[in-house]
């Protein structure tokens, strides 16, 4: 267990999983890339009112996860370790669309968030 708790720099891993998942409702408002992205999964803006709370606790969650998951590598000095982790994600949720018969434009949103989230995360560690 300490491999994954010791020299955690846990004020990054706070803020940069909450600059990251703030992020994310500029990401898919109309400001960025809400309507591409909508276009891209098939739905209309009037099916996307809200968000479902469990999908925003869940990417809460697995935003923390992540965040941590930089601040290890971070600690143990392997972030390339991290960007491979993170580009076997992007990779995994790309088939993932693609099997879902989602548009490339909205796999390419949902891959480049994740990728955005992982810079804002290095940074965070970088900075703090």
């Amino acid at each position: 267990m300490e491999e994954i708790t010791a020299n955690i720099n846990w004020l990054a891993v706070g803020i940069g999983a909450a600059i990251a998942y703030l992020l994310g409702w500029l990401w898919y408002s109309p400001v960025l890339f809400l309507d591409r992205w909508l276009d891209g999964i098939g739905k209309k803006k009037e099916e996307a009112a809200a968000p479902p709370a469990i999908a925003m606790m869940i990417q809460a969650g697995g935003t923390f996860l992540l965040a941590w998951l930089v601040g290890i590598t971070a600690a143990s000095n392997s972030l390339f370790t991290c960007l491979l982790v993170v580009a076997m994600v992007m990779a995994l949720m790309a088939s993932g669309g693609l099997y879902a018969q989602k548009k490339v434009t909205a796999i390419l949103i949902e891959i480049g968030y994740v990728a955005v989230m992982a810079a804002i995360m290095i940074a965070a560690q970088a900075l703090l």
